[in-house]
């Protein structure tokens, strides 16, 4: 069983009495512990194909399953809910809570989900800070924090919770070219080390250059999909 399907996934934008096709029969399948990129060219459907796969929206027609359970017919307090226990995000600006510390920010993630006593929740989002190299910083406010770190921050924020997938929409398009190999070698670890599903929309050759699968989106419908041989 794969961890995410697609079949036939449009999605029809209303505007005015115009109908915009975003996306225009989607077919994917996403096995767990992948490491793909969604590409192409501005308006080729690409965020509203991370908003399906995301639970941020609905398709108008097609099937998404999550990990063997149909979520694109679910309300949205049960979408709230899938997100919460199944999917972390990585975005390009961080949305990092600026009034608190990188430590209850990642926290706040896992204290949504519930599930761990305040000791087992501590120390978890110690050694998250700590894979992610922020070991020492982990009562700084974003505001005190460099752009990079910050990413770091919401990679941990991501991955605590341990999610079936992890989105990345441009991730490190506000970073400078070093700052972002640290950030995606981070995650190429977790990838690696925790068996984390990544899925990214982006452009970046660094993250290109570590990605398994390649996925070209055009006109709202997938042009081409390899894999790394």
């Amino acid at each position: 069983m794969s961890l995410l399907e697609l079949k036939q996934v449009k999605k029809i934008y209303q505007q005015g009495k115009i109908e915009v096709p975003a996306l225009r029969g989607i077919d994917l399948l996403v096995e767990e512990g992948e490491f793909t990129t969604i590409f192409g060219p501005s308006g080729s459907g690409k965020t509203t194909l991370l908003n399906m796969i995301g639970c941020l929206d609905t398709p108008t027609d097609g099937e998404i399953c999550l990990n063997g359970n149909r979520v694109s017919n679910l309300s949205k307090k049960e979408l709230a809910m899938t997100r919460r226990f199944n999917i972390g995000f990585i975005f390009q600006n961080h949305n990092l809570i600026p009034v608190l510390t990188a430590y209850e920010n990642v926290e706040f993630a896992i204290r949504l989900v519930g599930k761990l006593s305040e000791k087992e929740m501590k120390e978890k989002v110690l050694k998250m800070l700590s894979e992610v190299g922020l070991k020492g910083k982990e009562h700084r406010k974003p505001g005190e924090l460099s752009g990079g770190e910050n990413q770091r921050v919401a990679i941990a924020r991501a991955l605590v919770k341990e999610p079936k997938i992890i989105l990345a929409d441009e991730p490190t398009a506000s970073l400078d070219s070093q700052t972002a190999q640290d950030v995606i070698t981070y995650m190429v670890n977790m990838n690696e080390e925790l068996g984390a599903t990544f899925i990214f929309s982006t452009h970046d050759p660094q993250i290109m250059a570590y990605a398994h699968r390649f996925i070209n989106l055009k006109d709202g419908m997938i042009s081409s999909d390899q894999k790394r041989v």
